[in-house]
């Protein structure tokens, strides 16, 4: 995925914001916590991912645990993994709600959620 790509499709999220950090890595924030970025352009897809599909993914060529995130349930998605744009895409939705969900009452009231 590209940057350009990675960010406008962040910004269709509810309530994302991008930031520039790290290695000038593009960061996706929901209520200033991190659920995805994008790891150099054109380059891995790393995000938030459920139990179940952490374990299915780091089977798949091309996605692997996410250096220094694993531990936390995150993957790495490669150029070369065999899902879609589409498919990276639900992960990327699904990483941002996962995120979203563990934020508390306020910061939701705040960001406008519920």
């Amino acid at each position: 995925m590209t940057r350009p790509g990675f960010e406008a499709f962040i910004l269709t999220l509810p309530q994302a914001t991008l930031v520039r950090q790290w290695r000038d890595d593009s960061v996706a924030k929901i209520g200033g916590k991190v659920f995805a970025l994008l790891d150099r352009d054109p380059g891995e897809v790393w995000l938030k991912a459920s139990d179940m599909a952490y374990e299915l993914l780091t089977e798949l060529k091309g996605v692997r645990p996410a250096p220094y995130f694993a531990r936390a349930g995150w993957v790495a998605i490669s150029v070369a993994s065999p899902l879609s744009g589409d498919e990276v895409e639900a992960y990327l939705r699904e990483a941002h709600r996962i995120v979203a969900g563990k934020l508390t009452r306020k910061v939701w009231a705040e960001l406008g959620l519920g």
